[in-house]
């Protein structure tokens, strides 16, 4: 039982930065939107939103199959 709360808290410790890596990338395309020559920046913000996203994920997945 002890495992798996340490797993529990192993994974939570790991989502708290992928969640401020995602704000900050929702941030930055938010500012770039105001910029109509801004795409790229765009593109990779979604990009690390999408990512973050997977990460998530799959650290859930994780969680529910420890």
């Amino acid at each position: 039982m002890a495992n798996m709360d340490k797993f529990a808290q192993q994974i939570h410790d790991a989502r708290r930065p992928l969640n401020n890596i995602s704000m900050q990338a929702e941030l930055i395309k938010m500012l770039a939107e105001s910029n109509e020559q801004a795409t790229d920046i765009l593109a990779a913000a979604d990009k690390i939103i999408q990512y973050c996203q997977q990460c998530s994920e799959q650290l859930q997945t994780m969680q529910k199959h420890r």
